[in-house]
Order: C-alpha cells, then structure tokens, then sequence
C-alpha cells in the first residue's frame, strides 16, 4: 500500500506569492503517479480582505488533490508597519488558526508523520507550528536562488561589518553572485539594521536553516553559480531544490476582460518581435515627472508599445487603479504624435502579451515571476527595479548573467527620457547601442533551457523527483 502524505502550504498573500507556489503543487499532483500526496492550501486573506477567489476556483474545478482553506482575517499590526514588517507580522498573526488546522489534520492521519508543512519566505514563524506539532518542516522560496543567498548569508554580513550596510563604502562579496553587489542594490529596509525591516530580514534567513529543506523557484541552468555556492560554500543548510520555473501560463488571475481582447487584437496586426510591453507589476506605479519622461523617451525613440499605466493607490491597502483619463499624467499631444504604434491601457494581461509574437522587449520592475515569464517566453528585459529584491533581480539580470539591458539602476531616483530611448533602440533594432544583440541572443538560449528543465529529464523534473522521494521518505 502506498504511503500517504498531506502537504500542507501556508504562502504569504497575494498573488505573487500564492500563485507560484500552487503552481508548484499542480506538478507535484502531476509527478504523483500512485497518488501518495493530498496538499492543503491554507489561504491568508490580504489585508483588504481579499483572496483570489478565481484563480483558486479554477484550480479546484481543474486538478484533484488540492483543496483550499481560507482563514479567517487575523489583526493587522500596529499603525506604523509597512513593507516586510508589516507582512511577517500579519502572517505571525494567523499562527492559532494554521495550528489549529494542521492539528485538525493530524488528528485525522493514522500517523502523525504523514503531515508535511511548507512555508512561505515570509512565513517562517511557522516553523514553530511544525516543531509543536512534530511534523518536518520544508520553505517555497518564490524568488531567486540568488535572494535566497542573500538571506542565509545575512546572519554572516551582520556579524563581520559594524554599523550600517547604508555606509558601507566597498561592494559585498555575496556568495550566490558572481559579480561584487553594491550595497544599494539591497532591498532599502535591508540598509540600515535598526529598521525592523532588517531586523525581520535577519530572522527569515535564520529560520530557513530550521527547515528540512528549501524549494525554490528557478532553475539550475539559469543560476548555476548559486547551486555551486549552495553546495561548496554555505554550510548548515538544508537541502535546496531548483525546481522551476513554477508558472501560470493560463494567466488565471485575472478574468478576461474588453481591455484584454483590445490589446490582443491591436498586437495581431503589429509585425514580429517589433514591439516593447511597459508593466511594472501588480503593485507598481511611476511618479507624475517620471511617467512624462517614459513618454518622451517612448516618442523620441520611435518604438511601436504597449504602456500598462498605473495610478497610484490612494490608501494603504487598496492596488493600483487605472488612469480614468491618463492624458493629466502625460505630455500634452502625446496620444495623438503616437496614435497608431502605441497603446495605452490600465490592467494587462502580461501572460498573454508576453506570449505574443509581437513582443520584441520588455520594460519590467523586475519581480521575480515577471522575470521567469519573460524568460520563457523568450523576451528580452529592460530592468526597472523598484522595490524589495527587484534591485537585486535587475542586478543579476544585467551584470552576472548578461539577459538583460540596464535601464534604471540602484542609483536613479529619475530616469530620463535619453536613457529610455537608449534602452529601448537596443532591444528592438538590430545591432543597436547597448548590447541589444547578445542578450536577445542569450534570452533565446535561456528560454529553451528552462522549457527543458521542467521536461522529462530536464534539471527540474530530476530535482523535483528528488524532493518527493525525499519527502515520502521523511
């Protein structure tokens, strides 16, 4: 008789986080052949309140063997938490309720061993749960192998410098990069350690040790050097898994929509590889000075584009809205001198457009499953980083592995307009200023490797097998 495991996942809310590790479970569901695994969502609403009730619907109405639960909607933290803090706090703060389900569910089981516990990033305050409880304990890391570097490396780098990683004049020698790392490529609260950002940052990379082993979302071929520093260099860690890249490439997230079937008719009629998609992600919105620069820059350079504009939150909790009339942020005339090569929308369906044979570059924020996405699909990044460890991400992209041209650094608080139009003559035009050429050449090369590394065989696939061996064996 087949041994029987329930996974049990407690991502971090939001999309970013609970979509990728899903995505995950479905290939453990489909890797599963005698069915040994059961997996339970435990689902954190937002702070808003809100879960995506349709992307969980279309995963139980589409593979057996998982279920969700959504929780009930613990305290937010006190006025004054922002960023990391406010989201390690808020999730430490569902820990009664997530006990008491995985407790439920043990009680249930012939055997307390065939529980398995996997947390978030920012959710390894439920590492205790698991100890209580006696269950092992296992990390998704939804970014890069590098950033996971990053935080295991951190108890190190707290230890050996003295005062603030904001004055540290010399570049950081970081294990899971190849090249020295300036100090301001770090996610901002990371700079200075009385922040309880950084404080929160240095926790995480302690539990992670905690764990039985850690899952991450990528691939071997795409940071080779990170596994050989996972292997050769950090010691007392647990096992890591490349198993990626973990993606929804039915863009389920989203409903369809009128805007989305008018930007998918538009891009049907542009020529191959000729257009650059702009979208700085689910939460990113551009200040009123730097959205006139993107559009001068857009003008000058004579690129066909699709622009997502977003309009700044109005509250704390509320996303990103769009524009009811996007001509009060931009030039005047501006729609009109690009009526014809450009299109201008709100919410984007960035799966779809970034699937299209059009797309010839992509203008990112760099978050890592923006990354994985443009990779696959063979598209050529121009990095604008803007928050957390999307600095770290574009830093990676453009200088240790070469599939990406700098657009905005760790530096630039404006980017103007020559530098946009710089960027994006490089990734469009044929032997263009910048580098263009190889990285469009490099991204080809990386996006067949990563197709292949979740193929029968491939580095992920063989990864994978190792995790539910290990896992079954437990």
């Amino acid at each position: 008789m087949s041994k029987s495991i329930e996974l049990v996942f407690v991502p971090t809310f939001g999309v970013t986080h609970i979509v990728p590790t899903v995505e995950f479970a479905k290939r453990v569901v489909e890797r599963d052949r005698d069915e040994c695994f059961s997996i339970t969502f435990l689902i954190i609403p937002a702070p808003s309140g809100l879960v995506p009730q349709a992307y969980i619907e279309s995963i139980t109405n589409s593979v057996n063997r998982i279920r969700f639960s959504i929780l009930q909607q613990a305290d937010l933290p006190p006025p004054g938490y922002e960023g990391i803090p406010f989201i390690s706090v808020y999730t430490q703060n569902h820990l009664p309720q997530v006990k008491q389900a995985i407790a439920n569910l043990v009680s249930d089981s012939k055997n307390n061993s065939s529980i398995r516990l996997v947390v978030d990033m920012f959710s390894s305050t439920m590492i205790d749960v698991a100890d209580e409880l006696g269950i092992p304990s296992y990390l998704y890391f939804t970014s890069c192998a590098a950033s996971l570097g990053v935080l295991l490396h951190l108890p190190t780098l707290d230890s050996e410098i003295e005062g603030e990683l904001l004055d540290y004049s010399r570049e950081l020698n970081l294990p899971s990069y190849i090249n020295p790392v300036p100090t301001l490529a770090l996610p901002d609260i990371m700079l200075s350690r009385k922040s309880d950002g950084y404080k929160w940052y240095l926790y995480h990379g302690r539990r992670f040790r905690d764990t039985k082993g850690i899952i991450v979302n990528s691939v071997a071929e795409l940071q080779s050097h990170a596994v050989h520093a996972f292997n050769h260099i950090f010691s007392d860690i647990p096992r890591v898994y490349l198993v990626g890249p973990s993606l929804d490439l039915q863009g389920n997230t989203q409903p369809e929509s009128t805007s989305s079937h008018r930007i998918m008719r538009w891009l049907d009629d542009q020529p191959e590889s000729s257009v650059i998609f702009l979208c700085f992600g689910s939460r990113g919105t551009l200040s009123a000075a730097q959205v006139r620069e993107i559009a001068i820059g857009l003008e000058r350079s004579g690129q066909r584009f699709v622009w997502s504009l977003r309009s700044p939150p109005k509250t704390k909790f509320e996303k990103p809205s769009d524009y009811s009339n996007p001509e009060e942020v931009l030039p005047d005339g501006f729609l009109q001198r690009v009526e014809g090569r450009g299109l201008m929308c709100g919410w984007a369906p960035q799966v779809k457009i970034l699937s299209h044979k059009a797309i010839g570059g992509f203008v990112s924020h760099c978050g890592w499953n923006s990354v994985l996405e443009s990779l696959w699909f063979g598209v050529p990044i121009l990095t604008w980083p803007l928050d957390a460890e999307q600095k770290l991400n574009g830093f990676q992209l453009v200088k240790d592995l070469g599939l990406a041209v700098e657009v905005k650094d760790e530096r630039d608080d404006l980017v103007v307009a020559e530098v946009i139009e710089r960027g994006l003559r490089s990734i469009i035009l044929e032997g263009g200023v910048g580098g263009g050429d190889e990285v469009r050449r490099k991204v080809k090369e990386m996006s067949r490797k990563c197709r292949e590394a979740v193929m029968e065989g491939g580095s992920s696939w063989s990864t994978l097998g190792c995790l539910v061996e290990d896992l079954l064996l437990e």
